[in-house]
């Protein structure tokens, strides 16, 4: 998603206590960022945090990483944390947001990090056959999430994309995943886990487009 430049964002973003803005350092030590010892997920490309809002809120007995690589986007997020976490009196302590190039993640987090699972949201689908290596669910990338999640940890995945979700199934595969369950057409489907729609998720429903989604669970010891 596009959009554009937020001259408040970075000053914003700078002045919070749950902005990270040298994630680098933290490599292999996000246990000690937290106060308390709890399981830690993580969701790449959180956009403008809606979705990480409420699922960090609903669970304050987890710890959650936000990544996204866009001051603007970081800055609602920041916002939108803020106001859900208001409305419900309670204070913003099981989440941290931070600026990162999700290609080079490897360089923010390791295997002692104990990264229990992944949230990937309607990331971009990169159509065009040079840019599939870009995508968050292909093959290279999902290497790099091997060497940071736990022996059992999962990537919950959802797209309205069908040539990404496809060829997503397959990515899985080649990396040693295994595919727990998916589904072609989440809203319909019965129990398949506790959903919380995102903004791209309302606006795509709306318009008769079916949303895709998996749970994948690596298996492969490092």
């Amino acid at each position: 998603m596009r959009i554009r430049f937020k001259k408040w964002a970075r000053p914003e973003l700078e002045k919070s206590e749950f902005y990270i803005d040298n994630p680098e350092e933290f490599k292999g030590k996000w246990k000690k960022v937290f106060n308390k010892k709890s399981p830690f997920h993580i969701e790449l490309g959180c956009g403008k945090g809606n979705f990480i809002s409420q699922l960090s809120l609903k669970n304050e007995n987890i710890n959650y990483l936000a990544i996204d690589l866009v001051d603007a986007m970081l800055g609602l997020a920041k916002r939108n944390i803020e106001q859900l976490y208001g409305e419900n009196k309670k204070n913003i302590d099981n989440i941290f947001i931070t600026r990162y190039d999700i290609e080079r993640i490897t360089n923010i987090l390791d295997i002692t990090d104990n990264v229990e699972r992944i949230y990937i949201n309607f990331c971009n689908p990169w159509p065009k056959a040079k840019h599939r290596k870009k995508r968050l669910t292909h093959t290279r990338q999902l290497e790099k999430y091997n060497t940071f999640l736990t022996k059992n940890g999962e990537i919950y995945f959802k797209t309205d994309d069908d040539e990404l979700f496809e060829q997503s199934l397959t990515y899985f595969k080649e990396s040693n995943f295994e595919i727990s369950k998916f589904t072609k057409d989440l809203q319909n489907e019965n129990n398949f886990w506790d959903n919380i729609e995102t903004e791209h998720e309302k606006m795509f429903k709306q318009k008769g487009i079916k949303i895709k989604a998996l749970i994948a669970k690596r298996n492969r010891v490092i």
